[in-house]
């Protein structure tokens, strides 16, 4: 049986009979990566019918760790701080929120997710976020996806690219409240980096990572999920002693 958080309409339903939304892209030749990485690559291998009459079929592909729907491990910015391989399955397993920040991101591509946004979800919602919650910033610029221009602010590569980014980020200081005073698991959001495009220091990763709390970025379809009342299942890539990876991410709603 599949257990969900105080507040659940029907505690007990099993996973199966509950709706999931799928919050992952699919890995492909259009997929966004940072300008300074080569993107996913995908070789065919055999497919058809083998000389004894069954069918198979069998690829090889390449990736960076980061980029696509993935997941940042907190040693990507902490040198003590969780490879990808050591973060607690449970830690990226739990209640889920949706910060809806899009009207401000519209207005203003270089928007600092600020901690007054999630003290006015909380206010609507009458209660706190939860701990162990997966926070989800809804910024909307998962609408542009795969569109680079429109999605990260530039589709030039290299490094001269990446001071032309402009896109949406978490404030470094609402970095810190999350994880001393909600003691959150982990926090995604539909752009391509927790930290804003224009960040230079990346001081939001740099919080998060110092408490071990995992990013999850470029994750899909956030304009699907109510603002709370779902759990997010959120598993990457098992790479030993890596700093990110690919990651299938749902929400299971209650």
């Amino acid at each position: 049986m599949f257990c969900c958080w105080a507040g659940c309409a029907q505690p007990g339903t099993p996973l199966y009979d509950r709706q999931v939304i799928d919050l992952t892209y699919a890995f492909d030749e259009t997929t966004v990566y940072w300008p300074t990485e080569t993107g996913f690559t995908f070789e065919k291998g055999f497919e058809g019918v083998t000389d004894k009459g069954y069918f198979y079929a069998a690829n090889s592909f390449a990736a960076p760790e980061h980029g696509g729907t993935h997941i940042d491990a907190p040693i990507h910015f902490f040198e003590e701080g969780h490879a990808v391989d050591a973060i607690p399955v449970k830690q990226l397993i739990g209640p889920g929120v949706v910060i809806d920040v899009n009207t401000a991101c519209a207005e203003n591509r270089d928007y600092l997710v600020r901690q007054s946004d999630f003290e006015a979800w909380e206010q609507e919602q009458g209660r706190q976020i939860p701990q162990g919650a997966i926070v989800l910033l809804r910024t909307g610029f998962g609408n542009s996806w795969p569109d680079r221009v429109r999605y990260m602010g530039t589709d030039e590569r290299g490094v001269d690219a990446v001071a032309k980014l402009h896109f949406p980020g978490l404030d470094p200081d609402a970095a810190t409240w999350l994880a001393e005073q909600r003691s959150i698991g982990a926090i995604g959001l539909d752009t391509p980096s927790i930290d804003r495009g224009q960040s230079e220091l990346f001081q939001s990763h740099v919080r998060l990572f110092e408490n071990n709390i995992p990013a999850l970025e470029n994750v899909a379809n956030l304009d699907r999920l109510p603002l709370a009342g779902f759990t997010v299942i959120a598993l990457p890539m098992k790479i030993k002693g890596g700093s990110g990876g690919p990651a299938r991410i749902v929400a299971v709603l209650d």
